[in-house]
């Protein structure tokens, strides 16, 4: 009876390490594939359009390559890759923030200051968040800077400079995937604050349902971004 109980728990166990892993490698090919997509498509789209594309291939292959690392992390400890996950958001998310830049300047002058308003932003909005997750300062504190951080971050590509930017100058194409870009941040991203408080803040959610949220959430993040950007492009080369 001992035996039977034991290998119960050990199924039990194996179980619960390896669907958050198999979740994991389902969306590495997810993002591999999209990164050889975005830089096959380079090729197809005009000069001005190549920088976006190329920055949408990095943030999909480096996402790819941390979340190698992170199933690795659980498999081996079960405990959250807390640190990978912010390397990776710490590279990939300001990149994210870049792109509103980018595609604007493809069709007109935009100050620099969008883009270090957008890039700061962003920045604090992490960097705080992971001070609190991981434990470094009062865990509510690190929520409420970073989310200062997001709405102005949204005030930004909304209401600030880049919002009239586009509004302004940009052609409907451009305005479109914009828009469609800003929703991706508005609400797409309402996954990260709500799972910090339900996960840090609260308990209330284990930190395997989590991961599975969280990888979930960066696959369709950053992969929708970047076909966003690859739409606009193409269009607009070949207009």
């Amino acid at each position: 009876m001992k035996f039977i109980q034991h290998w119960k728990a050990v199924v039990a166990t194996s179980a619960l390490t390896a669907f958050p892993s198999l979740a994991s490698a389902e969306a590495n090919l997810a993002l591999v594939a999209a990164t050889v997509f975005f830089f096959i498509e380079r090729d197809r789209v005009s000069n001005k359009w190549k920088t976006s594309l190329t920055v949408s291939g990095l943030v999909t292959l480096v996402a790819a390559v941390h979340y190698f690392y992170m199933r690795d992390v659980w498999v081996s400890t079960g405990e959250t890759p807390t640190v990978y996950r912010y390397i990776d958001w710490l590279i990939t998310v300001p990149l994210l923030m870049v792109e509103f830049f980018l595609i604007l300047s493809a069709i007109t002058k935009v100050p620099a200051g969008v883009f270090w308003r957008l890039l700061v932003g962003t920045t604090v909005m992490l960097v705080f968040g992971y001070l609190g997750e991981a434990g470094y300062m009062n865990v509510t504190l690190g929520f409420v800077i970073g989310t200062v951080a997001w709405f102005y971050v949204l005030y930004e590509i909304f209401l600030g400079e880049a919002g009239r930017i586009n509004a302004e100058n940009a052609s409907p194409a451009v305005q479109s995937a914009f828009k469609m870009m800003r929703n991706i941040v508005t609400f797409g991203w309402a996954i990260y604050p709500l799972g910090y408080i339900l996960g840090y803040m609260m308990g209330s959610v284990d930190s395997s349902t989590l991961n599975i949220i969280y990888n979930l959430a960066d696959v369709l993040n950053k992969i929708a971004f970047g076909l966003i950007i690859w739409h606009v492009a193409v269009t607009e080369s070949e207009a």
